[in-house]
């Protein structure tokens, strides 16, 4: 069809690649509109879906699943679609040891099991990796697995969750840019997420080479042997398992500035956090916002 593969080729993460390091993992992505002619002019790819997928796919008990067997199951529509008004969205794996949030690169495809919020603004960000959204995260979330792990979904600990008066996410972020509440998370959300990157990837143990195909991520590899074996343990499980003095600083900063959106003093106990934020919840439930 005169198309390159990269077309329908794309990187892909999952929760272990956002809490170890990325596998450099890569999914064949045909749509959810694509026929199954269309598809096969992707020789390679199609080729390969035919002979590992298609064996499985078409004895799926839904209809739908067999009968389209070169798409994705579930390919969430709303999602992608959204993708193409942002150059990177927030991501936190639904079960892990740290309730970590990072930034996705929109150009790679998530996984089933990372939660996605459709936001690239530091301000929600910065209220998200806070500790006022942990303690609720902790609070209304379920626990999961043989390491009892907290898990978070959409549902039950992102969209029950009362986010400061005029920072909330159904408003622009371009709204609210020029509000100083705004401009202070911003500002420690940010540094914190460049100490994380620098300690993650310093700049001399990892080199950052161009993708083969132009429009993705570059790849971030270490520059030899020796910086292979340090890198391979900086995960970001790992740094929050040691917790260094600079990362609770820099948490103690943010945590800041996001009590002082919600009007509240930087020293409240964990209880008194989650009955604050319980009251908010309530208060918005009953006047429909």
């Amino acid at each position: 069809n005169g198309r390159p593969n990269s077309d329908v080729l794309k990187p892909w993460e999952n929760g272990m690649d956002i809490t170890r390091r990325p596998s450099g993992k890569w999914i064949i992505d045909f749509g959810w509109t694509m026929k199954e002619r269309e598809a096969a002019l992707y020789e390679k790819p199609f080729a390969f879906a035919e002979q590992h997928i298609k064996p499985v796919r078409i004895h799926n008990n839904r209809e739908a699943y067999a009968k389209n067997w070169w798409r994705h199951v579930e390919p969430r529509q709303g999602l992608m679609a959204k993708s193409s008004q942002l150059t990177r969205w927030i991501v936190t794996p639904e079960v892990s040891r740290h309730r970590v949030f990072r930034w996705l690169d929109r150009r790679v495809v998530p996984d089933h099991k990372l939660q996605v919020i459709t936001r690239d603004d530091e301000t929600t960000f910065g209220v998200l990796v806070s500790r006022i959204h942990n303690q609720w995260a902790l609070g209304v979330g379920s626990w999961h697995g043989v390491g009892n792990d907290p898990r978070y979904t959409i549902s039950t600990c992102f969209e029950t969750f009362p986010f400061p008066e005029g920072l909330t996410p159904n408003i622009r972020a371009t709204d609210y840019a020029a509000d100083p509440r705004a401009v202070a998370i911003a500002i420690a959300a940010a540094e914190l997420d460049r100490l994380r990157e620098a300690w993650l990837n310093p700049p001399d143990l990892v080199q950052r080479l161009p993708e083969v195909v132009p429009g993705y991520p570059d790849r971030i590899l270490p520059v030899d042997a020796k910086a292979a074996a340090i890198i391979k343990k900086r995960t970001l499980t790992n740094l929050y398992n040691e917790r260094p003095a600079w990362l609770a600083n820099a948490h103690a900063d943010l945590d800041r500035a996001v009590a002082a959106a919600y009007g509240w003093p930087a020293d409240l106990g964990d209880e008194q956090i989650l009955e604050r934020l319980f009251a908010l919840n309530q208060e918005r439930a009953k006047a429909g916002r």
